[in-house]
């Protein structure tokens, strides 16, 4: 094992630990083919994920609008010990002949991330994957259900699955996204 990685990794596991690490780079899924980004755009509710250190609220959703630059502007939020928390980014068609592979960050001083659009209907729902390699040793992923309301049928999202495990990305540990008693006041 090349030692600089064996000195590395103590600070890379606290990093981590909440998420679903794998050994090797990231796979290379298929995305949405003929991606519509305006269609896209709304809100979004979140039915599943793979687990995720910032997500741990419930009623969790995220808001996309087109800006008039042609970014998108990202509002995503959950409710956290009763408490209502909104974050705001910035999304960007990373390349333009394949606009279903977004980059999304929320600071000016992180890069954008991967948002890879696997799936969508628009009406429905949306299948979402985005993933980090480190030192292409391992990497980290995150895998996400949406729909546009805030539960979706189970065959739904078993076909939602077996299209991400179809795309060699490994979702045994999804969970499902705590979406009830979202519309009460807080």
């Amino acid at each position: 094992m090349n030692p600089s990685f064996v000195l590395v990794l103590p600070f890379l596991l606290p990093l981590i630990s909440a998420q679903v690490p794998h050994w090797g780079p990231c796979p290379e899924p298929s995305v949405q083919a003929a991606f519509n980004i305006k269609q896209f755009m709304g809100r979004w509710f979140e039915i599943a994920k793979l687990p995720a250190q910032f997500e741990k609220g419930r009623c969790i959703e995220t808001n996309f609008t087109m800006k008039p630059d042609n970014t998108i502007r990202v509002v995503s939020s959950e409710i956290l010990k009763g408490e209502l928390r909104r974050i705001e980014g910035t999304g960007v068609t990373e390349d333009i002949k394949n606009p279903a592979k977004l980059g999304i960050t929320y600071s000016y001083v992180l890069p954008y991330s991967p948002y890879w659009i696997l799936a969508t209907d628009y009406v429905n729902s949306a299948l979402v994957y985005s993933c980090t390699d480190v030192l292409r040793l391992f990497h980290v992923d995150f895998a996400w259900i949406l729909s546009r309301s805030r539960t979706l049928p189970a065959s739904t999202i078993d076909k939602a699955k077996d299209i991400f495990t179809n795309n060699n990305i490994d979702v045994s540990r999804m969970i499902a996204s705590r979406q009830q008693g979202c519309d009460k006041t807080l």
